[in-house]
This record gives C-alpha cells, structure tokens and sequence, in this order.
C-alpha cells in the first residue's frame, strides 16, 4: 500500500471516528422526558416555584386532587393539572394561557417545560409536538439546582 493510500485511509477512518463522537454526543445531549409515573409522582402535592424564558416568575401548586392554583405577581387563578400521553397539562379557569407541556429534569431540583398544546384533547389527537423551551421550575422549600435560576 502506497503512502498516498494509507493517508487517505487514515482520513477516512479519522472522519469516521469524528462523525460517531459527532452522533453520539448529539444522542446524549437529547433530552429524556419525564413519563407519565415520573410527571405525577414528582408534582402531586407540591409547589414550584418558577421563571419563564422572558424572565417572568411564577408559583404554583398542584395539589393531590388535581387542582392547581397559580400566581404571577398580582394575578392569581385556579384550574386543574393532568398528565396525558406523558404531557403535563395545566388548564385555568376562565383564561386560556394554559397548556399541556414536555417536561425534562435537568437537575435534583431543576424542571425544563416545553409547550406542545393549548388543550388536553389537542395531546390526545397530536401524540408529539415541537415543544420549545417555555419555562423552568423548581420544588419550593428546597434549593432550586438549576445553573441561573434566580433568587425568588
């Protein structure tokens, strides 16, 4: 084999090599959504408190019987929480801002959410979104893990 023959082998297993670390950094920074189980486990009976992506703080609790009560400043509102098809689902009260959302954990006490309906039956019909990073929360009374969550 000549030396022109071995570099270019020697390239090709190199870019090989690359593209396989590429790919399987890729796959492990995919995030792994919470199941059902997990979603209603974690949530049942707590509070979190939270900021969204504009920098907006919230609280809310989801109380054992699937109501939630919800703040953000000075509005408050009531509705209940589910979770369908591995989608957490927060729907108010006479307000339309709800939705059902992806949840990802991304630390001991750190939640990402991504919105992927406005309604319960839209998960039902849609089994998988386009989520987008919407919100992140954390359990209150404990210490939020999330790398910039702020001092609420």
């Amino acid at each position: 084999m000549s030396f022109a023959s071995k570099l270019a082998s020697f390239r090709f297993v190199l870019w090989a090599l690359l593209c396989t670390v590429a790919l399987s950094s890729t796959v492990a920074a995919a995030k792994r959504w919470m199941g059902e189980e997990e979603l209603l486990s974690t949530f049942s009976g707590v509070t979190i408190d939270g900021q969204y992506e504009d920098g907006r703080h919230f609280t809310e609790s989801y109380r054992g019987d699937m109501v939630l009560a919800y703040s953000e400043g000075p509005r408050e509102t009531t509705g209940h929480w589910s979770v369908i098809s591995d989608r957490f689902c927060t729907i108010y009260r006479g307000d339309p801002s709800g939705g059902c959302f992806r949840v990802t954990r991304i630390g001991e006490n750190c939640f990402e959410f991504y919105f992927v309906a406005r309604t319960e039956a839209q998960v039902r019909r849609r089994n998988e979104g386009k989520p987008g990073w919407t919100a992140r929360g954390w359990i209150k009374g404990s210490p939020a893990t999330c790398l910039d969550a702020p001092i609420v």
